[in-house]
Formats: C-alpha cells, sequence, structure tokens
C-alpha cells in the first residue's frame, strides 16, 4: 500500500531550496505569463509548496507584493553620474517604460499600492540623475510627479494603443526633450 505525501512547507534539503528569492523570482514569473500579481496558492502551486510555506517568508500579501515589485523596479537602468544627466534620464524612462511593458499588469499593481519601496527605487536613479542641475526642493518635487505622471499615462498609452504603429518607449525622445529643456531653464 502506497501512501500519497503531501506538499507541505519548505522543500527538504533539495537543490530548490525555497527562500524569499525563489518565491519572488516564481512570482515574477507567473506575472509574465498571467499578466497579473499572481495569487498565493497559485505562487505556492507553481513552487510545489503549501500556501502557508510563503508566510514564512512574508508576513503577507502585501508584503510579498511589496517585495517583488521592488524587485522589478530594481532592475530598471542604474544611471551613471559622470554622464550627459539628459541621456541618462532618457535610459531610466526608456528601461521604466521597457519593464512596465514587460510585465503586463505591473502598472495598475504599483498605482494601487500603498506601500512605497518600488517608487523610492525609482526616485533614487532619478535624484542620481537630476544631481548636476542642483534644482531646489520644490523644483526636484515638481520635476519628479510631472515625469511620473507622464510615463505612467505613456505606459497606459503604450497598452490601449492597437494601431498598426503601436507606442514603445523609443516614442518618449520627443516629449522628454522639451521636458529637459524646461529642467534646464529652470536651472538658469
Amino acid at each position: 500500500m502506497s501512501v500519497k505525501t503531501k506538499k507541505r512547507g519548505r522543500p527538504a534539503g533539495t537543490e530548490n531550496q525555497l527562500g524569499s528569492e525563489a518565491i519572488i523570482d516564481a512570482a515574477k514569473g507567473l506575472m509574465l505569463k498571467e499578466g497579473k500579481v499572481p495569487s498565493i496558492r497559485a505562487l505556492a502551486l507553481s513552487l510545489a509548496v503549501d500556501p502557508m510555506a510563503i508566510y514564512h517568508y512574508f508576513a503577507n500579501k502585501a508584503a510579498l507584493l511589496e517585495a517583488i515589485t521592488t524587485s522589478l523596479v530594481d532592475d530598471i537602468y542604474q544611471p551613471a553620474t559622470e554622464d550627459d544627466w539628459e541621456v541618462e534620464l532618457n535610459k531610466l524612462c526608456e528601461s521604466y517604460l521597457s519593464l512596465l511593458a514587460h510585465y503586463p499588469g505591473l502598472l495598475e499593481t504599483l498605482l494601487s499600492m500603498t506601500s512605497l519601496g518600488p517608487a523610492e527605487k525609482f526616485r533614487e536613479r532619478f535624484l542620481t540623475v537630476i544631481a548636476p542641475l542642483n534644482l531646489d526642493a520644490i523644483a526636484t518635487s515638481n520635476a519628479e510627479a510631472l515625469l511620473i505622471d507622464y510615463l505612467h499615462g505613456f505606459a497606459l498609452a503604450m497598452k490601449c494603443n492597437q494601431t498598426q504603429s503601436p507606442l514603445n518607449p523609443s516614442h518618449l525622445s520627443g516629449p522628454l526633450s522639451l521636458y529637459c529643456r524646461a529642467l534646464r531653464t529652470k536651472d538658469s
């Protein structure tokens, strides 16, 4: 007589050790495949563990969601401080839009979150790019808000535009050039 074994807890001593990175990587893969943040149950099923095992690493779904999105945003372009700030800003923005296009549902997830972890990752990089401008705190805050709102609108337009010549991150250069001109004017 054979006994059916249950999938419970962390896998026992296999090369596929369960950990926070493995969980995040699996969640990213499911996001690509399904176009949305996976449920804890779906994530556990893909990892062949009991759903409660995930809670060993993440206190709740919100903590897992923050870790996933922060990890995704952490993968965007890391600007070089010694290079031309306009070129670096363009690379950062294109990288962010590419990420949003690559992971369907990510924009909606980011906009619905109460956590600031992913936003702080982008903000750090944005501040690195515009540091040579020496903008005051108000101008920096306004520049950041304007850019983020524009990028999120652009990402939504990319998602909705199904015409013969769909939008992509390379279409950003013209509007971004105008934005940079405004920042240069504020600097002088």
